[in-house]
């Protein structure tokens, strides 16, 4: 009995530890405290510790992650839940696996002393914007609540510069700013902003930042355990904001800034504390709103495009 027992302990020790398993993870942009959870499980090893080696990739072009994951060149992207709706209904095979930030950041910015108490004070204004289509739809449903309508202002493309047209009086309003990044921005910049939140103007409430995986490969085994590692990373990060930050920054010296720091403590709270968790109704009621506002077809199944895993 001795020998087969010595000869399975020397093969054990021959083999080695086991070899993590590789996972690309393709961000939605450049690393910021949106992806503060992920970046903590990194930082503090438990991806490692559920046998996952993790690579986070910044795309190059913000539209392309969902695409890389459709193609099966990505293992998962961050994405948007809107974007999530508008991609299934084009096709895409894509399903949300989990949930980062679990709260609407989108709003609707002004600056505070720019003569625009309400947004019915927007009539005859301009308005910028980055990325059409859901922005349009998001905006004019604001309008509406107020009794205007999209034709009763000037929608002007100012691609990323939301702040600086504000700064520069190109615009009066814009759409699509953070509400935990351009808010803090402007102020840094010496001028008080306004924001006006859709979800308390006639937008249903939905999850800004999602993880996205290919709807042909949710049986991969590494999904559930990435979901565990990032839960592990959200708590941590919730019980220990200060230090968090410290890991946060750690290697990445051109975060440390008063930007970051100040969007770090404005998105602690919008994090998903049950990142694999799903909300049914609210992707239904989501997807009836895009449907009203034109944006989809008749939405599909819930289950089709939005699942919880197994674990």
């Amino acid at each position: 009995m001795r020998f087969p027992f010595a000869v399975l302990c020397l093969s054990l020790l021959l083999a080695g530890p086991a070899r993590a398993e590789p996972l690309t993870l393709m961000l939605d942009w450049f690393v910021n405290p949106d992806h503060a959870p992920i970046l903590i499980a990194q930082e503090r090893g438990y991806f490692d510790e559920v046998d996952l080696e993790l690579e986070i990739v910044a795309p190059a072009d913000p539209n392309d992650p969902p695409k890389l994951v459709a193609a099966g060149e990505a293992d998962l992207a961050i994405s948007y839940q809107p974007q999530l709706h508008i991609q299934v209904d084009q096709g895409l095979p894509l399903v949300r696996i989990g949930t980062l930030v679990a709260t609407p950041l989108n709003s609707l910015v002004v600056l505070a002393d720019g003569g625009i108490e309400t947004i019915a004070d927007l009539a005859g204004r301009k308005i910028g914007f980055s990325v059409g289509g859901f922005e349009d739809a998001l905006l004019g449903q604001m309008l509406e609540t107020h009794g205007l309508g999209l034709d009763d202002v000037e929608l002007v493309n100012v691609n990323f510069a939301l702040s600086p047209a504000l700064l520069s009086g190109q615009v009066g309003g814009v759409i699509g700013a953070f509400r935990n990044f351009e808010l803090n921005q402007l102020d840094i910049e010496g001028r008080a902003g306004r924001a006006f939140y859709p979800e308390e103007e006639g937008v249903p409430a939905y999850d800004e930042l999602i993880l996205v995986a290919n709807r042909e490969r949710l049986d991969d085994p590494r999904l559930p355990r990435f979901l565990d590692a990032l839960e592990r990373g959200v708590l941590y990060l919730l019980n220990h904001p200060e230090a968090s930050f410290d890991l946060f920054i750690e290697g990445r010296a051109e975060l440390d800034d008063e930007l970051n720091r100040r969007a770090w403590v404005d998105t602690l709270p919008r994090f998903a504390l049950r990142p694999a968790a799903l909300d049914r109704t609210r992707y239904a009621r989501f997807a009836a709103f895009l449907e009203a506002r034109g944006l989809i077809e008749s939405p599909p199944p819930v289950e089709t495009y939005a699942t919880e895993l197994a674990r």
